[in-house]
């Protein structure tokens, strides 16, 4: 393996946005254990400074593939799109009134009822994004319409940590 590989290449993988959860959770295990520092403790300074580099690669590219949303930008970027989540923050316009929609709720909710409703709705919206994200993904093969859809992906998550965040404060 080489260090500038890319995550699914590291792990062995085919390039896609639907991957096995549980046995990208088990080569993470196994290329761990081949490369845990603790396994090089006593080689030479090289291969100990090798073997941490790898641990932190390994790890680097696991917590990118099992997160939904860090892979597909790590798609994009490796199909040459970036996100540009920064500067481009265009949206459809059904998509930020359902923003604004959310905000006013939000700000309105005045029991843990209502938010947790909120919540619920919220991750409807979440499942129904990553569904169409594994879609544009994996079957249309659009990245430049797949960053647009990761970039509206973070806006809901962001939204859906404020509810939770909003909860939390009810509950204390």
């Amino acid at each position: 393996m080489n260090l500038l590989s890319n995550d699914f290449e590291i792990f062995g993988i085919a390039p896609a946005f639907e991957l096995d959860r549980d046995a990208l959770d088990q080569r993470w295990k196994d290329l761990q254990r081949e490369a845990h520092p603790d396994r090089f403790a006593t080689s030479d300074a090289s291969a100990q400074r090798l073997a941490m580099q790898w641990s932190v690669r390994i790890n680097e590219a696991y917590q990118r593939l099992k997160d939904p949303l860090k892979r597909a930008a790590y798609l994009c970027e490796l199909n040459g799109v970036p996100l540009q989540a920064e500067n481009n923050t265009a949206m459809p316009a059904a998509f930020l009134m359902q923003q604004m929609q959310w905000r006013e709720d939000l700000e309105e909710a005045d029991n843990a009822d209502a938010l947790e409703r909120m919540a619920d709705e919220v991750a409807a919206a979440r499942s129904e994004k990553l569904q169409a994200l594994q879609h544009t993904a994996d079957e249309q093969r659009d990245f430049t319409a797949l960053a647009q859809q990761v970039r509206a992906l973070m806006f809901v998550e962001r939204f859906a940590r404020d509810v939770e965040n909003r909860l939390d404060q009810l509950g204390q």
